[in-house]
C-alpha cells in the first residue's frame, strides 16, 4: 500500500518552464494549488505579469492534490441552518456560488481541453440514521421553497440501494449538479494553461517573509531569492510551509484538520458497476463522516476524518487501518480487495465552515474552503483576479467578519479534544 496520493502518483509531475525568478512582477501568487493556478491563468489572460510561488516540489501538492476527487455543489453547512443564521438572501447567494463554481471547473476543462475524466453525475448525501434523513428532507424543502435548487431530491432507502450496494443507509439527498474528476490531471492542465498565457510557475520556492513597501506592493523573500510585486494573492490554504510569521493573522483563523483516504486496487468494470451503479460522488451525514466514489479505472476511493491528527506517514498508515474498517462496514463484500493507496491531507477549516476572501493590510487572500474546496478554489482564483483588477463586487465572500479562533496561535494542539467532541455529538445525535 503506497503512502501517496493516487491523483498525483498516477500522472507525471508537471514540469514548469525553466526560468529565473523575476525581480519584479505585477502579481505574485503564493501557493500553486487550484486557487493560485486559477488566479494566475485569469490574471495572465488580462495581460498581467504573474509569478506563482509554490513551496512544494510540484503543483497541487497540498489540498488540491490530496482530496477525494469530488467537485460538489452545496454548502459545507446545512442550507436551512445557514438561512436561519445569516438570512435567506445571503445563504441563497452562497449556495448559488457553489453551482457557479462547478460550472467554472466544467468551463475550464472544456476551454483548455483538460483530459481529467471530468464527469457531472451528481452527489448523493447519505443518511445512516432516520433522524439524519429528516434533516436532509427539511433542507430540500427549504431549497425548493426559496427557489434556490429545485433539482435536489430525497431518495428513500430502497432507491438508494438501487445504486449503492450497502445496507447502511436510510436514504439520501441527491444533488444533480455535482461532479468529479482526476485531480492530478486537472492540476497539470490548469498549470499548462497558465503557462501558455505567460504566467511563471516556480516550484520549490517557499515564501519566508513578506515586506510591505507601499499600498498593495510587497517584497517577497523566498528560498530562491527576492521578488517585488505590485499585488500579492495569498492562496496557501492550511499549508505548513513558511512558518507562522507573515501568515500569522490568517493562520489564527484556520484550523488544519487531517482528512485521510484509501484507494482500492482496480475492481473491474462489472464489480464497480455492481457497487456504485450511478457512479456519483457520495458522502455520509456526520461530523466524522465518510466520502467515496469510483475512478475511471474502477477503483474505489474511500475517505473521511479517520483521526483528528495532522497528516504524516505514521498518521496516514494508522488512519488507513481505521478507514479500512469503515470501508468494510459499508461494503463488507470488498473484504478480499487490496488497498493500493493511503494518504492524508489538510482541510483548511474555518470556525463558520465557510470560505473567506478579501484584502487586509495590502494583501489579498482566498482560503478556508472547509472541505468543499476543489470547485470553490477554482472559482475564487478567477474572482480574486477580478477583484485585484478593480471589480470588488466579484467576491461572493466579501464583507464578512473573520475573528481569530481563541487559543489558536500555532499548531492545533486542541484537535484530539475536537475529535472527541464530534464523536460524542455523532453518537448521541
Amino acid at each position: 500500500m503506497k503512502l501517496d496520493a493516487y491523483w498525483t502518483d498516477s500522472v507525471p509531475a508537471f514540469l514548469p518552464a525553466a526560468r529565473e525568478l523575476p525581480q519584479r512582477v505585477d502579481v505574485a501568487v503564493v501557493g500553486g494549488g487550484f486557487s493560485g493556478l486559477s488566479a494566475a491563468l485569469a490574471l495572465a489572460r488580462r495581460g498581467a505579469t504573474v509569478a506563482v510561488l509554490e513551496a512544494g516540489a510540484r503543483v497541487a501538492s497540498e489540498a488540491s492534490g490530496r482530496n477525494g476527487g469530488h467537485v460538489n455543489n452545496g454548502l459545507a453547512v446545512d442550507y436551512a441552518e445557514a438561512a436561519a443564521r445569516h438570512g435567506a438572501a445571503r445563504a441563497a447567494a452562497w449556495y448559488r456560488a457553489y453551482d457557479t463554481a462547478v460550472d467554472a471547473v466544467a468551463q475550464l476543462v472544456q476551454q483548455e481541453g483538460i483530459a481529467c475524466d471530468f464527469n457531472r453525475t451528481g452527489k448523493l448525501k447519505l443518511a445512516t440514521r432516520p433522524g439524519q434523513l429528516d434533516v436532509l428532507r427539511r433542507s430540500v424543502e427549504r431549497l425548493h421553497a426559496d427557489g434556490v435548487d429545485t433539482d435536489t431530491e430525497i431518495l428513500d432507502a430502497a432507491a438508494v440501494r438501487t445504486e449503492v450496494s450497502s445496507e447502511r443507509f436510510h436514504g439520501g439527498m441527491l444533488y444533480r449538479r455535482s461532479g468529479q474528476m482526476h485531480m492530478g490531471r486537472f492540476a497539470n492542465g490548469l498549470a499548462e494553461a497558465a503557462e501558455r498565457q505567460g504566467a511563471g510557475i516556480f516550484i520549490g520556492t517557499c515564501v519566508q517573509r513578506l515586506e510591505r513597501t507601499h499600498g498593495h506592493a510587497h517584497r517577497l523573500h523566498t528560498t530562491r531569492g527576492t521578488v517585488a510585486a505590485d499585488q500579492v494573492l495569498l492562496a496557501t490554504g492550511a499549508s505548513r510551509h513558511g512558518g507562522y510569521g507573515s501568515f500569522g493573522w490568517l493562520r489564527r483563523r484556520i484550523v488544519p484538520i487531517g482528512s485521510f483516504i484509501v484507494v482500492t486496487e482496480p475492481l473491474g468494470a462489472e464489480r464497480a458497476a455492481a457497487l456504485l451503479a450511478a457512479r456519483r460522488t457520495y458522502t455520509t451525514v456526520a461530523n466524522i463522516h465518510h466520502y467515496f466514489r469510483l475512478t475511471a479505472d474502477h477503483r474505489l476511493v474511500f475517505g473521511g476524518r479517520a483521526r483528528f491528527a495532522i497528516s504524516s506517514p505514521q498518521q496516514d498508515a494508522a488512519s488507513g487501518e481505521v478507514l479500512r474498517a469503515g470501508l468494510l462496514e459499508t461494503f463488507p463484500q470488498l473484504a478480499d480487495v487490496r488497498l493500493d493507496y493511503c494518504w492524508g491531507g489538510l482541510v483548511d477549516v474555518t470556525q463558520d465552515r465557510l470560505p473567506h476572501a478579501g484584502e487586509r493590510d495590502g494583501l489579498y487572500y482566498t482560503m478556508g474552503y472547509s472541505g468543499h474546496g476543489t470547485q470553490m478554489s477554482v472559482l475564487m482564483g478567477q474572482r480574486m483576479a477580478a477583484v485585484m483588477g478593480g471589480d470588488a463586487a466579484a467576491n461572493p465572500w466579501a464583507d464578512r467578519a473573520w475573528p481569530a479562533i481563541p487559543g489558536h496561535v500555532g499548531p492545533p494542539w486542541f484537535l484530539p479534544a475536537v475529535g472527541l467532541y464530534f464523536r460524542l455529538k455523532d453518537r448521541f445525535a
